[in-house]
C-alpha cells in the first residue's frame, strides 16, 4: 500500500477518528505525519503564481491551490497569504502520480466559520463582516465563507443604490444557517437597529439634566438643531444657542460639527432630551459692568424698531433701549423719523440693571456730549470710518427681558 494513502491508524489515538472527521474536525494535530479530514497548522514556504506550498509536518510538503485558498475571488496567492506565514489548513487527501498532499486553506477557514455562525446565532451577538460583492437582490459579505444579506435586510426602508455598500465593514446579525445548502443569510437593518437601541438605552441611562454632553449635529431646521447625542437626538431650539439673537441656525453652525451642549430637559416617556448651548459659554451680562459704565459714549448698531423706541446693540448678546424720548432733542412721533435698523451710532449709558438684562441709552445726549467736545468713542477713531447704515446686521442680540409697553 502506497505510505502516503495509508488508512487512519486508531491504535494512534483511540479517538482520533471521531475527532477528525472530514470538515467536522476543528482539533489542531502535531503529528510527523498528517492524514486526510485533518484540520492542521502549517507555515507557507512557497508562493507560485497559482498555488502555495505549506510545510505541515509531513513527509512532503502540501499545496494549496489557488481556488483552495479563499472564497473570495482573487488574482494571486499573495493577495491572501505570506511567505512565513503560519496557516491552519484542511487535508483533502493526495493528487497525482507522487501523490502530493493537498491542502484547503478555505475549507478550513469555512469550518471554524460555521462554528462562529452557529454560535452567533444562537447567542443573537453582532458581528462584523465586510462587503465584498453586490449581486441581484442584496450584497455578499465575507463572514469567513460567503453570506448574504437580502436587500431587504441591508437598511430600514428601500436602498436605490446598494453599490456604495462595497468595500464597507458593516454590522450584521445572524438569521438563517442551512450547512447542506451552505447558506448564510445576514441582516445589516437588524444589527443597525440593535446597535442603536443599545447606544439609546446606554445614553438614557448616563445623561441628566444640567450635564454638558458631546454631541454632533445631525440636521438644522428653521426652528434649531438636532444633537445626535450617540443614539439620541436633542433638540437644541434657535432660542438657546446664543445670548444673542440668531436669524437662522446656519448662521451659527454647520452639519457634522461637534460641540458641547446642556441638557435642560429630559422628557423619557416622550424620548425628547432638550438641549442649550449658550449655557456652556460666558454671558456676557455676567460682567456687563466691567465693560460698560454709566455716563459714558460707546458705538452701538440698530437691530430692531418698536413703537416706543430703538433697541441698540453693544456687542454680541448684549442690547439697549434707546427710549423714544432719548432718541432727538426735537419732538418726534416714530423712531424711524431719527433712525433706522441697520444704522450705526453713537450712544450713551444711563443705567445698567445686571439682573434684568437692560440697558438704557440715550442718543440725544450723545449727540449733545459730542458736539461739546466730548471724545468720540476710541473704536470710531481706530477705524475712522464715518457714521453710515449697514446694509443688513446679521450679528446675534438679546432683547433681554425689554417688554413692548416698557417706558423706561
Amino acid at each position: 500500500m502506497d505510505e502516503h494513502k495509508r488508512p487512519l491508524d486508531p491504535s494512534r489515538d483511540g479517538s482520533l477518528e471521531d475527532s477528525f472527521n472530514m470538515e467536522e474536525s476543528m482539533a489542531f494535530v502535531s503529528l510527523e505525519d498528517v492524514h486526510p479530514g485533518q484540520i492542521v497548522e502549517g507555515t507557507v514556504v512557497q508562493i507560485s503564481t497559482d498555488s502555495v506550498l505549506v510545510d505541515v509536518g509531513g513527509k512532503s510538503d502540501g499545496i494549496i491551490h489557488l481556488n483552495d485558498l479563499t472564497h473570495r475571488k482573487v488574482d494571486r496567492p499573495d493577495e491572501i497569504v505570506k511567505l512565513g506565514e503560519k496557516i491552519r489548513v484542511f487535508v483533502v487527501g493526495y493528487e497525482g502520480e507522487e501523490g502530493s498532499l493537498k491542502l484547503s486553506k478555505r475549507r478550513a477557514d469555512e469550518v471554524e466559520a460555521w462554528t462562529q455562525l452557529e454560535a452567533l446565532q444562537a447567542s443573537g451577538e453582532i458581528t462584523q463582516a465586510t462587503v465584498v460583492e453586490v449581486v441581484k437582490g442584496g450584497l455578499v459579505a465575507d463572514v469567513g465563507l460567503r453570506g448574504f444579506i437580502p436587500a431587504s435586510h441591508v437598511a430600514r426602508g428601500y436602498v436605490a443604490e446598494l453599490d456604495s455598500f462595497l468595500g464597507q465593514v458593516v454590522p450584521v446579525r445572524v438569521i438563517e444557517l442551512d450547512r447542506g445548502k451552505r447558506r448564510v443569510i445576514l441582516s445589516r437593518k437588524i444589527a443597525v437597529e440593535e446597535e442603536t437601541k443599545q447606544r439609546r438605552d446606554q445614553v438614557w441611562s448616563t445623561v441628566a439634566e444640567d450635564q454638558v454632553v458631546h454631541g454632533v449635529v445631525k440636521s438644522l431646521t428653521d426652528f434649531g438643531a438636532f444633537i445626535d447625542l450617540g443614539g439620541v437626538d436633542g433638540l437644541l431650539h434657535i432660542s438657546e444657542m446664543s445670548w444673542g439673537r440668531v436669524n437662522h441656525p446656519k448662521d451659527l453652525l454647520q452639519i457634522g460639527q461637534e460641540i458641547d451642549v446642556k441638557v435642560l430637559r429630559l422628557d423619557p416617556e416622550r424620548n425628547k432630551i432638550s438641549l442649550g448651548l449658550r449655557q456652556v459659554q460666558p454671558n456676557p451680562w455676567d460682567t456687563i459692568t466691567e465693560r460698560y459704565q454709566e455716563g459714558e459714549l460707546y458705538h452701538g448698531t440698530v437691530v430692531r424698531l418698536a413703537a416706543f423706541g430703538a433697541f441698540v446693540e453693544l456687542e454680541s448678546g448684549v442690547d439697549g433701549l434707546v427710549h423714544i424720548s432719548q432718541l432727538s432733542a426735537d419732538r418726534i412721533t416714530r423712531p424711524t423719523d431719527v433712525i433706522q435698523v441697520g444704522d450705526t451710532c453713537t450712544v450713551k449709558v444711563l443705567h445698567i440693571d445686571p439682573q434684568q438684562k437692560k440697558i438704557s441709552l440715550s442718543l440725544k445726549d450723545a449727540v449733545e456730549m459730542l458736539e461739546n467736545g466730548y471724545q468720540e468713542p476710541s473704536s470710531y477713531i481706530e477705524s475712522e470710518e464715518p457714521l453710515s447704515p449697514l446694509s443688513q446686521h446679521l450679528t446675534a442680540y438679546h432683547a433681554g427681558d425689554w417688554n413692548e409697553d416698557d417706558n423706561e
